[in-house]
């Protein structure tokens, strides 16, 4: 149920603007003055806050000021309530950050009115927030898979440098060993073998800082996108 905050020093006023939203089936919750109105607003964060101008302990303006500056409560669409109509009166509510302003007396469909203007553009900025909200996990999503990829192939070319590190002395021996037999067709055959192997993985060995390059998020993001890695 959509909860709305009415905050006005005068009794009977904030009892019948109470009465009416109740009728329109919101959850209305009221605050004799602003200090008690901010310390409702912090701690349950209401849809719509409707404030006086004029009240003791903290009026209209230094309440918006307190909530305008708390990221909880800083979007919540507040509607300013006075008996004053002039223009400056007005224009100080909307500089101060107010989303609509009520004159005293208003009828109810005055009231009905505003109230459900600011709702619904709360509404709609709840959704583009939500909007932006996945297009951002998503983003982070496809950060952490280019990281992890390239976690990943830093990995396998350290593992792959490494094998081939261990290899090639096992390869040199034992060719020497091999070098030292007695000359013939399977002496030599098995030598060629060896040397082939040998300068095969060499070949790899020099091709790793290249594979680097290549494999960088840059050009692994390309790769993935044509299915070639």
């Amino acid at each position: 149920m959509t909860k709305i905050l009415v905050i006005e020093d005068e009794e009977l006023v904030r009892a019948n603007i109470a009465e009416l939203l109740d009728a329109e089936d919101y959850e209305v919750v009221t605050a004799e003055n602003g200090f008690l109105g901010v310390l409702w607003a912090q701690e349950h964060l209401p849809d719509l806050i409707i404030c006086d101008v004029m009240m003791p302990e903290l009026n209209g303006y230094e309440a918006l000021g307190i909530l305008s500056e708390n990221p909880d409560t800083a979007m919540i669409p507040f509607i300013f309530l006075t008996a004053m109509a002039d223009k400056t009166e007005i224009r100080q509510g909307m500089t101060s950050g107010a989303d609509d302003y009520l004159t005293k007396p208003f009828s109810r469909s005055e009231l009905l009115a505003a109230v459900s203007t600011r709702l619904s553009k709360r509404q709609v900025v709840q959704k583009q927030y939500s909007r932006e909200h996945q297009r951002a996990e998503e983003l982070q999503a496809k950060i952490l898979k280019i990281q992890q990829s390239t976690q990943d192939k830093d990995h396998l070319i350290g593992q792959l440098q490494e094998d081939l590190e261990k290899s090639i002395p096992k390869l040199t021996l034992a060719m020497q060993m091999l070098s030292k037999l007695e000359p013939g067709p399977r002496r030599d055959c098995c030598l060629q073998i060896l040397q082939e192997a040998c300068n095969d993985e060499i070949s790899l060995l020099k091709q790793i800082p290249e594979a680097e390059k290549i494999l960088s998020p840059k050009h692994t993001t390309w790769l993935h996108e044509l299915e070639i890695v």
